[in-house]
């Protein structure tokens, strides 16, 4: 018997990495978990036999719909959700960045955290209880030069789930955010490869170590449960301390790619 048993949740961006790590941590607790993503061959092999799954794309509302319903016949209820699905389409200098993958940022980490909120929401409130957990980074709160659509999807993450806190806490639900630093996934393989910014996020680190998606799905896990039922409105930061200083410097990746002039917004006239 787990503290979770009986507990319907849904993980979005559950196919790999951070959202993986959380939807098998909250099954191994006894929760019904379903997790959703894009691609349905990744949702199979990750799935195995511990947790459901459904294809969804958290930029298009119908498809949140249908997967928030999904997760919820598992048991006859939604009890957690966590807003996983983000990451970044962009790279490069305010002034030179290409509109589409902007936009496509913002809306993945801010439309999709928004769209899962909204209709996992009523589901709970019919319960009187529930938690969502948004998940959030350090770019929230700390400058990533050259990742400035990152930064201010996760930014509105976390606000987010402040206003969300605000006005769904008479039902009882509890609306938190976690701020992961540098876990190793497959979406930072690059930083991970390339010494001098791996460095530079290690330096800023009081604890220098690259975390896991285990160290996320340990906060992910305590504020589902029946520990943490006082919170609420939370933004938490795991990072081995890395908010504590500043954010890192990705200019060895943008400075090749735009050169040091359209890094400090100088651009040739008409441009």
């Amino acid at each position: 018997m787990g503290e979770l048993d009986g507990y319907g949740a849904l993980v979005t961006g559950g196919g790999s990495g951070i959202g993986l790590a959380c939807a098998r941590r909250l099954a191994a607790d006894g929760a019904a978990v379903t997790i959703c993503g894009r691609t349905e061959k990744r949702l199979r092999e990750a799935a195995g036999d511990m947790l459901r799954w459904v294809v969804a794309d958290v930029t298009d509302e119908e498809q949140v719909k249908a997967a928030v319903t999904e997760a919820a016949a598992a048991t006859g209820s939604l009890d957690v959700a966590v807003a996983c699905a983000g990451g970044s389409q962009h790279l490069g200098p305010i002034v030179a960045s290409e509109l589409e993958s902007w936009r496509a940022t913002v809306d993945v980490n801010v439309l999709g955290t928004f769209l899962t909120l909204k209709h996992a929401a009523p589901v709970m409130a019919r319960r009187g209880r529930g938690s969502f957990v948004g998940i959030s980074s350090i770019a929230g709160i700390s400058t990533h030069r050259y990742l400035s659509a990152y930064c201010v999807g996760k930014a509105g993450i976390d606000m987010l789930v402040r206003v969300a806190a605000d006005e769904l806490g008479p039902s009882g639900i509890r609306v938190n955010s976690v701020r992961p630093g540098l876990v190793d996934t497959e979406l930072v393989a690059g930083i991970l490869a390339t010494g001098d910014v791996l460095n530079d996020y290690l330096a800023q680190m009081p604890i220098a170590r690259v975390g896991t998606p285990d160290d996320i799905a340990g906060l992910v896990r305590f504020l589902a449960g029946p520990d943490s039922t006082w919170v609420t409105g939370q933004t938490i930061s795991v990072d081995g301390g890395h908010h504590l200083r500043r954010g890192p410097d990705y200019t060895p990746f943008a400075e090749p790619l735009y050169g040091a002039d359209t890094l400090r917004g100088l651009l040739p006239e008409g441009d």
